[in-house]
C-alpha cells in the first residue's frame, strides 16, 4: 500500500524511531500513573476522609491532571520523532540532543512528582514558586520546570526545522508541523508572568489552560493524524493537506475566540460569553471531516488496512474529538446556559471526553503503528484478540465516567444556580440531591471499567506482533 514515505534501508529504525518508542513506553507508564491518582480521587468522592493527611484529595487531583498532560505530550511528540524520518528521507538532525533532553524531562517529571507527594505546599514567596508549586490551579508545576518545558519544545523545534532543511524537501504537513511548535512553545509562556491583578493573571492563564492545549495541541494532532492515516490507508496527501489547512484556520482563527467564554468570569467586558460560546465548538470539525474522508477514500467500509486496533483508534479519535470536544462543548459554551452551568461538573465531563477522543486516540494510533514496525517480521495486517477489549471498556469507562459527571453537572446547574440562585444553602442542596450523590459511585465503578481496559492494553502492547512469529518460528 503506498503511503508516500520514505523507508530505511533493510527496514531498520531511525534512531529518531528508538526514542520514539522510549517516549511511548514512558507515556503508557504515566498514563497509568494518571489512572492510580483518579481512582483515588474518584474514591475520596465518596470518602472523603480516605488518605485525608497524606494523599489529599487537591494533591489526587494535581497529579492525576499533571501526568495526564505530561503523558499525552510526550506521546504527541513521541510520534512526530516516529514519522519525521519517514517524511524527510533521513535521520533527525540534532539526535544526540534530543536524546539528552529527553533524560532531563524524564528525571524532571521524577522530582516534580515526588516533590507534589511528599512537599505539596509552601509559604507564598519565590522559593515555592521556583521548587515546590505555582499554586496556579492546572498549572502547578514550578517555575524550574516550566522553564524546562520550553526548552524541551525549543530543541524538539530545532530538530524538526533541521531536518525539514538538511533534507531540503518542506510539504504541507512540515511547514503546518513547524508553524504549530512555535506557537507551542511560545503559547506555554504566557503562564509564567506574574502579577498581582487577578482578571490579569486569569487571562493569561486561560491561554495555557485552553488555547495551548486545544489550538496547539489540536494542530499537533491533526498532523500526526494526517501521517497515520497515510501509512494506515494510503490516503492521498492532497486530502490530508487540504484538509489539514483548515483545521489550522479554524483552530487559530476561533480558537483564540473560543476562549472568551472563560473570559466573562474574569472581569472582562461581557461581550466575550457569546463570541466564545460560539468559536469555542468550532475547531475540532476539520479532523472529523479529515478521517470521514480517508474512510470513504480508501473504501475503508471493509476495514483493508495494515494496522486494524490503530485504524480503530483512529476512528475514535476523530469521533470522540468531535462528541467531546465539540458537542459536550458547544452544549454547555452557549451564552444562555454557559451561565448557570459555567464551573460546574459539566466542564468534568467535556474535559474527559475531549482528552480521551482528541489527544487519547492520536496517542494510542501512533503506539500502534510503532509497535507493529519495531518487531520483526512485520505483522500486517496487525491484529490480535486482546485490543479490541482494551478498546472497548476504555470507550466504556469513559462514556460512564463522562456521563456521571454530565448528570452531576446538571444537578449543580439546575438546583444550585437556576433554581436556588447561588446561595450557600443552594450549593448544599445540590451535593446532597440524589441526582449528586449518587454519580459518585457510579463514577467510580467505570473508573475501575477503564483501569481494566488500560491493563489489556499493557498486555496487548506486550505481546501483539510476537505471537504469529513465534508460531512460524
Amino acid at each position: 500500500m503506498a503511503t508516500s514515505f520514505a523507508r530505511p534501508k533493510a527496514q531498520e529504525l531511525f534512531e529518531s524511531q528508538k526514542l520514539a518508542l522510549a517516549y511511548f513506553a514512558v507515556a503508557i507508564v504515566l498514563f497509568g500513573a494518571q489512572l492510580i491518582f483518579g481512582l483515588i480521587a474518584a474514591y475520596q468522592y465518596i470518602n472523603p476522609d480516605f488518605l485525608l493527611d497524606k494523599l489529599p484529595f487537591m494533591t489526587n487531583r494535581t497529579l492525576h491532571v499533571n501526568a495526564m498532560i505530561v503523558w499525552l505530550l510526550v506521546g504527541l511528540m513521541g510520534g512526530v520523532y516516529w514519522f519525521l524520518p519517514l517524511e524527510t528521507g533521513r535521520e533527525v538532525v540534532g539526535i544526540k540532543l534530543a536524546k539528552f533532553i529527553w533524560w532531563v524531562i524524564v528525571a524532571g517529571v521524577g522530582v516534580v512528582v515526588l516533590v507534589y507527594l511528599f512537599v505539596q505546599i509552601g509559604p507564598g514567596n519565590a522559593f515555592t514558586l521556583w521548587f515546590i508549586n505555582e499554586g496556579r490551579e492546572y498549572v502547578e508545576a514550578p517555575r524550574w520546570a516550566d522553564l524546562a518545558i520550553v526548552a524541551w519544545v525549543a530543541i524538539f523545534l530545532y530538530n524538526v526545522i533541521a531536518t525539514t532543511l538538511a533534507a531540503r524537501r518542506i510539504t504541507g504537513l512540515l511547514g503546518v508541523l513547524i508553524f504549530d511548535l512555535v506557537a507551542l512553545g511560545a503559547l506555554y509562556t504566557a503562564g509564567m508572568h506574574y502579577t498581582v491583578n487577578v482578571t490579569m493573571d486569569q487571562y493569561l492563564w486561560w491561554w495555557v489552560v485552553h488555547l495551548w492545549v486545544e489550538a496547539t495541541w489540536e494542530v499537533l494532532v491533526g498532523v500526526l493524524m494526517g501521517w497515520s492515516l497515510m501509512y494506515l490507508l494510503g490516503t492521498p496527501r492532497k486530502l490530508i493537506e487540504t484538509w489539514l489547512f483548515l483545521e489550522v484556520a479554524l483552530v487559530f482563527g476561533t480558537g483564540i475566540l473560543g476562549l472568551g467564554h472563560h473570559y466573562f468570569w474574569i472581569g472582562t467586558p461581557e461581550y466575550w460569553i457569546g463570541l466564545g460560546g460560539f468559536f469555542s465548538a468550532l475547531e475540532p470539525l476539520p479532523l472529523v471531516a479529515m478521517v470521514v474522508h480517508a474512510l470513504y477514500d480508501a473504501g475503508a467500509h471493509r476495514m483493508h488496512t495494515v494496522n486494524r486496533p490503530a485504524l480503530f483508534w483512529a476512528i475514535a479519535q476523530a469521533f470522540g474529538n468531535f462528541i467531546g470536544a465539540g458537542v459536550w462543548g458547544f452544549m454547555q459554551t452557549l451564552p444562555q446556559i454557559n451561565m448557570y452551568s459555567h464551573g460546574t461538573q459539566l466542564a468534568a465531563a467535556h474535559g474527559h471526553l475531549a482528552f480521551f477522543g482528541a489527544y487519547l486516540g492520536t496517542v494510542m494510533t501512533l503506539i500502534y503503528i510503532a509497535v507493529q514496525n519495531a518487531r520483526r517480521p512485520v505483522m500486517i495486517p496487525l491484529d490480535s484478540k486482546y485490543w479490541s477489549w482494551a478498546y472497548a471498556l476504555m470507550i466504556l469507562g469513559i462514556v460512564g465516567i463522562a456521563g456521571s459527571f454530565t448528570i452531576s453537572g446538571f444537578s449543580q446547574t439546575m438546583i444550585e444556580r437556576a433554581e436556588l440562585g447561588s446561595t450557600w444553602s443552594a450549593f448544599i442542596q445540590s451535593y446532597s440531591h440524589p441526582w449528586y450523590a449518587n454519580t459518585h459511585g457510579w463514577r467510580y465503578l467505570f473508573a475501575w471499567i477503564f483501569v481494566a481496559g488500560y491493563l489489556v492494553l499493557v498486555y496487548d502492547l506486550l505481546t501483539i506482533g510476537k505471537r504469529r512469529e513465534g508460531h512460524a518460528a
